[in-house]
């Protein structure tokens, strides 16, 4: 049995029963972990481990870990800094910038795959407009070329720890100031200003190697009538063709009040799954995840299945003990832990 198309969460820091019954479904991918999943680094180890053991090909393990106001797992693990630092960095001194987001996303990477966890959804794309709240310092910059060559240092830095990437929020979510979790954003620009401006750090990260893309829960109306996450024009003719871009397209949460003008949760999974996404995700409403995986008929294409089966991770260390005694990663944790902090010298956090 390969890998579904949905992404699904779990109630606790241990499986339950329910959640065992819900992750076997063939029509689950995938799994996608919270803070409140997380007690310490030997505790999440030994989730997806129990995540990992339930199905053959072993489903694949996610969770927002950007850094600074997103970062799941705290205690035990190094503080990321928001890449807003990064950006400010950059300013005065761009090379040593660039070395600091590769330095970040090893860390970022290693410390996750250290306990089991596949990927993150990293890194933020979006242009720093200065008027987007859920956006805010979660951008590198409002500068363009900052931006892809900052998220170009992080993906190299997230390879070397064993992880792929995930581009958000496609085709750019920095303009608006409605926040998608809590209403539907709408964008008036026409296609050639985003094209000018937001799709460059896209274009330039497919062109990078990035693994996947997650698109916004906003709709733009000179382009398309429907959400990018639901909008075949956005997805299949922007992104794969006009792009390039050949990697997994994960939904961004079809729980969030962006994605209602789909429609119920499985006319919203079917929008996003026949608009080009290749798994969707569903968080924090386990009876909205029951009432999908009931009423789900969706035959996964091939094509699929293979850009899925890529986001594994790749080999990590046993532990994350041992991954903090080797010299070479106590370096880069001790430059990650300065950022944005200052130059003394730091306790490693």
């Amino acid at each position: 049995m390969g890998l579904g198309p949905v992404m699904l969460d779990v109630l606790g820091t241990r499986l339950t029963a329910e959640d065992e019954a819900r992750l076997r479904h063939p029509l689950v991918g995938g799994v996608i972990l919270f803070a409140r999943n997380y007690e310490s680094p030997g505790q999440l180890a030994e989730l997806t481990a129990a995540i990992h053991a339930l199905r053959t090909p072993p489903l694949l393990i996610a969770v927002d870990h950007e850094g600074g106001r997103v970062q799941r797992f705290r205690a035990g693990f190094t503080k990321i800094p928001a890449m807003r630092e990064l950006g400010k960095i950059w300013d005065a001194h761009p090379q040593r910038a660039r070395h600091l987001a590769q330095q970040a996303g090893y860390v970022l990477a290693a410390e996750l795959r250290a306990c089991g966890v596949d990927f993150s959804f990293t890194p933020v794309l979006d242009v720093d407009y200065g008027q987007s709240s859920v956006i805010g310092d979660r951008a590198f910059h409002s500068d363009t070329q900052a931006i892809s060559e900052l998220a170009h240092s992080l993906l190299v830095g997230l390879r070397q720890g064993g992880m792929h990437t995930v581009g958000k929020h496609f085709p750019g979510h920095g303009f608006v100031q409605a926040d998608s979790h809590l209403e539907i954003p709408v964008d008036e620009r026409p296609f050639v200003d985003i094209e000018m401006c937001d799709l460059v750090p896209f274009r330039q990260m497919v062109g990078y190697g990035m693994t996947a893309v997650m698109p916004a829960h906003i709709i733009y109306p000179k382009v398309d009538s429907r959400p990018a996450g639901f909008s075949p024009i956005w997805l299949k003719h922007v992104l794969r063709g006009q792009l390039g871009f050949e990697g997994v397209i994960f939904s961004d949460d079809l729980s969030m009040e962006g994605a209602a003008v789909a429609g119920g949760i499985v006319q919203r999974a079917e929008a996003a799954l026949n608009a080009g996404c290749d798994m969707v995700l569903v968080c924090n409403k386990p009876e909205s995840a029951d009432e999908l995986l009931q009423g789900l008929r969706w035959e996964m294409p091939a094509v699929s299945r293979a850009r899925i089966a890529q986001m594994r991770g790749r080999a990590h260390p046993e532990s994350l003990d041992r991954l903090h005694e080797q010299r070479p990663f106590l370096k880069a944790l001790g430059e990650v832990a300065a950022i944005g902090i200052g130059n003394g010298e730091l306790p490693l956090a």
